[in-house]
């Protein structure tokens, strides 16, 4: 363990400041397990109540948890990564995958309702129905069962019926029809997943490999294993280092074909047969995660997570908006694949990969755009 500084009249030294916002983050993360522990675990539910944050019990709280658990340890695993020369190396290394295990097998619950209800509107807004996809087909489903069991007969198309009818485009009628049931193939693939997911997150929350990472973390929270290099190393050429990689990956990004609004390359991979992920996605993947790493440097700096940087902020959200689309836009053609669906569902799952090829390409400029401002901002 480093020695600290004796001397009251001298500033803190890089241990003190690294060491008091790995504590912090600690208790937070601990804080949030005794909150998840007592909620009853992670929230199930609808994709539209865990969209307002609500889970299978009605406990926002447990939502809330989880979400807490999974920010504190991306804060801990990040800045063991960026400032790894001030702490024991051999602890940090072992630390960190245990996080990023943690962290990610949290959020993906999370992700799969979240990722279909962005489908769904998407749906909706494409077809211009005055319903979700999946809830038209469920209403359409309803009323026929209301009209049969009156005794009614199914109403047909009648071209000698009385009152006017309206007809709508043939690209948007034809759209109308498939959309109903590739909601509702979507929302059974990915609802099936995030039950899938839900259960392994319980799995893994009752694990012993979670248990183990929850006591490093506890102690965390009273003894941080500093190196001895703490007392002499300063912060700012690490966190100068997690702001350079993330300058050079940003130049490595195609900016002028981001400029465009429409990236053709996009749809000649999505409904293939190649279930590849986007080759051209990771750079900005990687971006994303860079730049979070930076924004969290920058937080153990400052002493104050809560100072935000309006221009980095913006950026963030046009990369999160980017990973999100690009996740959609698979999900879609995922379904597209699906064996012996008909033509006008492959239909509409194919224009809504290409909108969310659209929402890629648009989140791209607007990280651009932000991006740009931020460092022509910069003295």
């Amino acid at each position: 363990m480093a020695q600290r500084h004796l001397d009251p009249t001298a500033g803190p030294v890089a241990g003190d400041v690294l060491a008091d916002y790995l504590r912090a983050q600690a208790t937070e993360f601990l804080r949030a397990l005794r909150q998840h522990r007592e909620t009853g675990g992670t929230g199930g539910g609808t994709p539209a109540r865990a969209s307002a944050g609500v889970g299978e019990n009605g406990s926002k709280e447990a939502v809330d948890a989880a979400r807490a658990l999974r920010r504190s340890a991306r804060r801990i695993s990040g800045t063991l990564h960026t400032f790894l020369p001030l702490l024991d190396e051999s602890w940090s290394e072992g630390m960190r995958p245990e996080l990023a295990w943690l962290s990610g097998t949290l959020a993906r619950e999370h992700a799969y309702g979240a990722r279909l209800e962005r489908l769904l509107a998407a749906l909706h807004r494409l077809s211009g129905s005055s319903a979700l996809p999946a809830q038209a087909a469920s209403s359409a489903t309803a009323a026929g069962g209301r009209s049969a069991g009156a005794g009614s007969a199914p109403r047909t198309a009648d071209p000698e019926g009385s009152g006017p009818r309206t007809r709508p485009s043939p690209e948007r009628s034809n759209l109308t029809v498939g959309a109903a049931k590739a909601g509702a193939l979507l929302e059974r693939q990915l609802t099936l997943a995030r039950t899938r997911a839900h259960s392994a997150a319980l799995q893994a929350l009752g694990s012993s490999r979670f248990h183990a990472v929850a006591d490093n973390v506890a102690v965390l929270a009273s003894e941080v294993p500093l190196a001895p290099s703490a007392t002499t190393t300063g912060l700012e050429p690490l966190a100068a280092a997690a702001d350079e990689r993330l300058r050079d990956a940003v130049a490595g990004l195609p900016l002028i074909a981001a400029g465009h609004p429409y990236n053709s390359q996009a749809l000649v991979h999505g409904l293939s047969a190649d279930t590849a992920p986007q080759p051209q996605d990771a750079p900005w993947h990687q971006v994303r995660l860079l730049l979070r790493l930076h924004r969290y440097a920058r937080e153990v700096l400052s002493g104050d997570e809560n100072l935000v940087d309006v221009r980095l902020l913006n950026a963030g959200q046009a990369l999160d908006r980017h990973r999100d689309a690009a996740e959609a836009a698979a999900a879609a053609a995922s379904a597209a694949r699906t064996p012996r669906i008909a033509p006008a569902t492959a239909y509409a799952l194919g224009v809504l990969h290409a909108d969310q090829r659209h929402e890629v390409e648009a989140a791209r400029f607007a990280f651009q755009r932000a991006w740009l401002r931020e460092t022509v901002g910069t003295p």
